[in-house]
């Protein structure tokens, strides 16, 4: 069953949320750093059997996947890692719509319409 946010549920779940976005945040910039170094290694390794410059990779990914999954499990979608963009699902009138919230925000202050995304942000004078 699909977990739906109250805007009070999502702010008090930003505790929780807040410390792995921002961990999330830093392994997507080390990743995006080196991602040309990196694709090169992962050519290079898929022919030969491995390659001790990917083994040191592995741990940001494994990680990273982890975290994702972490979050995902709450029923929160993360939308932009490099701005630690994310979308809390809720119901208002009767239909599904995101809570937005943006990493550096204080709170969830706005709401979405599914397909309006992030420029169609207003702010939640509701629940």
């Amino acid at each position: 069953m699909r977990k739906y946010y109250t805007p009070r549920e999502a702010n008090e779940t930003l505790s929780i949320v807040h410390p792995i976005l921002k961990e999330l945040m830093e392994i997507g910039e080390r990743i995006r750093a080196h991602q040309p170094e990196y694709w090169s290694v992962v050519q290079k390794s898929a022919g030969n059997g491995g390659n001790p410059a990917l083994s040191k990779l592995l741990p940001d990914f494994d990680r990273l996947d982890v975290l994702l999954h972490g979050i995902q499990d709450m029923g929160i979608e993360v939308k932009d890692l490099s701005i630690g963009l994310i979308d809390f699902v809720a119901l208002h009138d009767g239909r599904e719509v995101y809570l937005c919230w943006k990493y550096g925000e204080e709170s969830v202050q706005f709401w979405h319409e599914i397909e309006a995304g992030f420029s169609g942000r207003q702010l939640i004078d509701w629940g």
